[in-house]
């Protein structure tokens, strides 16, 4: 098989899982994205990277955000939102990192795949994506060709994209609009 017949069976994949993605619980972290007055985002691994890239985004739509755990975080303060981006819901320095929010006041958003973890008890809005892994504590209805979390990873940054082009409606923002917030030192 070739690296084009992959990619073109997990494309398949993606849209095949896209399908399964509850529209009410996005529409639900979009108005919690809104409303916030600084955004806080984490992850980790390949997720996390994911979540950057929508901080990313959020920060070119004019959004008050930051990376947890980056030195310049401002203090929380009520009014704000952490997202976290965890396949398991369950990696322990997220978990404590919802908690410490949860405490604080701060209202939390999982993209997540267990509905049931611990993170998403402490959570808001849970969004659930489909995808496989062998850290998930319930079997998955859903099965991958793609290797551990890629599925859910890969599922994440383009649930964030299109969380991004639903926000850009919502605050009239376009491109060319937000490209003046895209940074020049680089």
């Amino acid at each position: 098989m070739s690296v084009t017949d992959h990619l073109q069976d997990i494309l398949a994949e993606l849209a095949r899982n896209s399908t399964h993605v509850e529209e009410d619980a996005l529409a639900l972290a979009v108005r919690e994205i809104l409303a916030a007055r600084h955004i806080f985002l984490a992850g980790a691994g390949r997720s996390g990277i994911a979540i950057a890239a929508f901080a990313n985004r959020l920060l070119h739509l004019g959004k008050s955000v930051s990376l947890t755990g980056e030195i310049t975080s401002p203090h929380t303060r009520p009014g704000d939102l952490l997202i976290i981006g965890s396949g398991s819901g369950e990696t322990e320095s997220l978990v404590a990192l919802a908690r410490k929010a949860h405490a604080a006041g701060v209202h939390i958003v999982l993209i997540t795949m267990d509905a049931g973890s611990s993170i998403a008890k402490l959570a808001e809005v849970t969004v659930v994506l489909p995808g496989a892994s062998p850290k998930l504590r319930s079997v998955s209805a859903v099965t991958s060709i793609q290797p551990m979390g890629s599925a859910f990873e890969q599922m994440c940054l383009l649930t964030c994209d299109a969380m991004i082009l639903s926000l850009m409606q919502q605050m009239g923002e376009s491109s060319e609009s937000m490209f003046p917030r895209h940074a020049d030192l680089e």
